[in-house]
């Protein structure tokens, strides 16, 4: 197994950064990390990056300042520090409320880095390609994007954050590169969704993950951990979507993703089945640690899954990577997030967030998948 990191916050010109049109005060990349990633048609690779952005000085006169995205521009919202919790560094929760409210410590934006196609050097990085909010949904920013090459289009999820609805947008482009919002095609929270890269019977397959307040136990001889679990939804176009019946795959009881489960890489069609990478989560502190698994689904109903390799962690958090990055490191525990993966040949392209904090490429061989 090859491993290392391709894209670290450093990297980043914030000269050049979208937050520019409105925030005067310093800023800093709190982490470059979880790239969407596919294949362009001239054989060179795609990352769209989340550039997660954050005031260098958020704690003034009191006040918490968030960033936050206006049709005039970004403004900073100032919040009492006295009214918020911070146990977590992405994150403030607002106490005294009837709902658990958050306000975000940085804001996110989508920055393309084209690599060679072997993944191992950056060609070029496209700032006036950059995907920053445009609509009212996306105020507090665009998280985690998953593209998915279908029929010559490229379709790309990410997670939209706003005090409106935390949902999942869909754009699409004909080259890789430019890409066109068409709107939201999941409301409120329903996270990691990833289109599979090809259609089954005609129809567009996802992988999704709601979330909620309130999930319902298994029977104590169950095998499976109740809460955030994967499911799978089929549509026609791409914008209408409706859950298949059937459970998609659930966290186990006992195993290191016994806290729930995400989707992650875009699902491939192989001989053996669509083959997919995701996350699972390990509780621990505040964050847990993240770890990444794979799993089969079968080519023609992909509600039934052939082969689920839960038990020993395809990836984890390589410490060694990050080591020249200690002084950037925010998380507790230790995190990997794989978003996407491409074949080449005898092995596959796998790209994932490392830490929440840089962008890491791993070239495994297929046998690894046997």
């Amino acid at each position: 197994m090859d491993d290392f990191l391709i894209f670290r916050p450093d990297d980043v010109d914030l000269s050049q950064s979208p937050l520019r049109r409105g925030v005067d005060e310093p800023t800093f990349v709190l982490g470059a990390f979880n790239p969407g990633f596919a294949r362009l048609p001239s054989g060179n690779l795609i990352m769209m990056v989340r550039v997660a952005e954050a005031l260098s000085e958020p704690l003034r006169n009191e006040h918490m300042h968030s960033i936050r995205w206006t049709e005039g521009g970004y403004i900073l919202d100032p919040h009492p520090a006295s009214d918020l919790d911070f146990d977590d560094p992405r994150q403030c929760q607002l106490r005294g409320n009837a709902n658990r409210l958050l306000t975000l410590t940085s804001l996110s934006w989508l920055l393309p880095v084209e690599v060679t196609p072997d993944g191992r050097a950056i060609v070029a990085v496209h700032y006036d390609r950059a995907i920053a909010p445009s609509a009212s949904f996306q105020d507090y920013g665009i998280e985690d994007a998953r593209i998915s090459l279908i029929d010559g289009i490229y379709y790309m999820t990410t997670c939209a954050v706003s005090p409106e609805r935390h949902c999942t947008t869909l754009y699409t482009s004909r080259n890789g590169l430019d890409y066109d919002l068409q709107g939201i095609v999941l409301d409120h929270q329903n996270k990691d969704m990833v289109l599979f890269e090809g259609r089954v019977g005609g129809k567009f397959m996802a992988l999704t993950r709601p979330l909620g307040e309130v999930y319902f136990a298994y029977p104590p001889d169950s095998p499976y951990a109740g809460g955030p679990s994967i499911h799978v939804a089929q549509s026609p176009d791409a914008l209408h979507w409706k859950p298949l019946d059937a459970p998609g795959i659930r966290a186990r009881k006992g195993s290191a993703s016994a806290g729930k489960v995400g989707g992650g890489s875009q699902p491939i069609l192989t001989e053996q089945g669509w083959l997919l990478i995701y996350h699972g989560v390990e509780p621990q502190q505040t964050v847990g640690i993240y770890r990444s698994f794979w799993a089969l689904l079968d080519a023609d109903d992909p509600s039934r899954i052939l082969r689920l390799e839960d038990d020993e962690p395809l990836l984890e958090a390589n410490a060694a990577l990050t080591a020249d990055l200690t002084d950037r490191m925010y998380l507790p525990a230790p995190v990997v997030f794989t978003t996407g993966v491409v074949d080449a040949g005898d092995h596959y392209i796998v790209a994932s967030g490392e830490a929440d904090l840089a962008c890491r490429i791993t070239l495994l061989p297929k046998a690894r998948f046997a």
